[in-house]
Order: structure tokens, then C-alpha cells, then sequence
């Protein structure tokens, strides 16, 4: 039964993350996105990590997501835009470049440091029962220490990600206001 549901949750968050990765609409990217959400959550259940199933619905499927669509929202999916005119030329190419380099330094990063590997033990000593302390208490002791500052990044770029988000959809809102005012300005004067 494990291996069917395990099947099952593998491929609705593969067909979820292509559907994430391949829409054209952001609506339905995000869409996609709680379809793997939820995925990993039964995935979660099914190896009894039952804390960590409850928090991806909630904050994940719940909180992030709705985030998300918030922002889309706030900047307007309704105008159509071009994919293929690049408002920076080169933009692809240097995408590529940095995208490349930031695997090249994380790979060389996990590679020269200690961090991650096989048979480390966590700062606060072995467990040696695992059933001694609760899920919770693990993941605490793990989060908090060895994955502390990847936590702290976490939250510092989704805040900076909505900040922003609302800066641009501001400047859009001026520059729609600025077209506006001149129509409005010359259909008075044809009165």
C-alpha cells in the first residue's frame, strides 16, 4: 500500500512542478504549485512525519501560496506581454551565466565544507533512541542549529520578495496614472 501511494504522490508533484516550470499563465503556475504541495504532504504522511505533513498545508500550501497569488495578482495578469522581446539584450545569455555560476559555488561550497555530509552529527549530541525525543523536538534541533542561517535566508528573501513586488506594482499604477491624466486632460478641454 505504502509503494501505491508513494507511486501516486511521485507523480502528481513531478506533473505539479512541470505544470509549475511549463505554464504560460502565473494563475495557473501557482495552481500547479499547491498540486505539489499537497503531493509532498501525503508523501510526508506516508513516512508518519505527520508535523511536517500539517505544516506544508498550512504554511506552504496555505500561507506561501496565497502569497504568491497575491502578488500576481497586485501586479496584473490581465495585460498580455511578449515572451519573446527581451527588454534587456542578452538578458537569456546572462541568466545563464549567473545561474551556472551559483551552481558552480554552491557545488563547491557542499563540496570543501563539512556541511551535509553522511554520518555528521547534530551540535546538540547523537539521539540514539529515535522514539526518546518527539518529531518536533528534531526538527527544532536540526533547524536551529545546523540549518540555521539557510532559515534565516528563507525568510529575509521572501520579505524582500514581497517588498519588492509592491514597489513594482506601484510604479506600474504611476505610470498608468501618468497616461491617464493627459486623456482626461484633453477630453476636458474638447468641452
Amino acid at each position: 500500500m505504502e509503494t501505491a501511494v508513494f507511486i501516486v504522490c511521485a507523480a502528481i508533484v513531478l506533473a505539479g512542478a512541470l505544470g509549475v516550470v511549463l505554464a504560460r499563465n502565473p494563475v495557473h503556475a501557482a495552481l500547479s504549485l499547491v498540486g505539489t504541495l499537497f503531493g509532498m504532504a501525503v508523501l510526508f504522511l506516508n513516512l508518519e512525519a505527520h508535523f511536517l505533513a500539517a505544516v506544508q498545508i498550512i504554511v506552504y500550501a496555505g500561507a506561501i501560496v496565497v502569497l504568491f497569488l497575491f502578488v500576481i495578482m497586485l501586479l496584473g495578469v490581465d495585460r498580455l506581454e511578449d515572451l519573446s522581446v527581451e527588454p534587456i539584450t542578452g538578458q537569456r545569455v546572462l541568466a545563464a551565466i549567473v545561474g551556472l555560476g551559483t551552481f558552480g559555488l554552491a557545488v563547491a561550497f557542499l563540496v570543501t565544507s563539512d556541511i551535509g555530509l553522511p554520518g555528521q552529527e547534530a551540535l546538540t549530541g547523537p539521539i540514539t533512541d529515535q522514539y526518546q525525543y518527539s518529531n518536533l523536538r528534531q526538527i527544532a534541533d536540526v533547524l536551529f542549529t545546523k540549518y540555521v542561517y539557510a532559515f534565516e535566508a528563507t525568510a529575509a528573501l521572501l520579505t524582500i520578495s514581497v517588498v519588492g513586488a509592491v514597489v513594482m506594482s506601484r510604479r506600474i499604477a504611476r505610470a498608468d496614472q501618468a497616461q491617464e491624466a493627459p486623456e482626461s486632460q484633453e477630453a476636458a478641454g474638447d468641452d
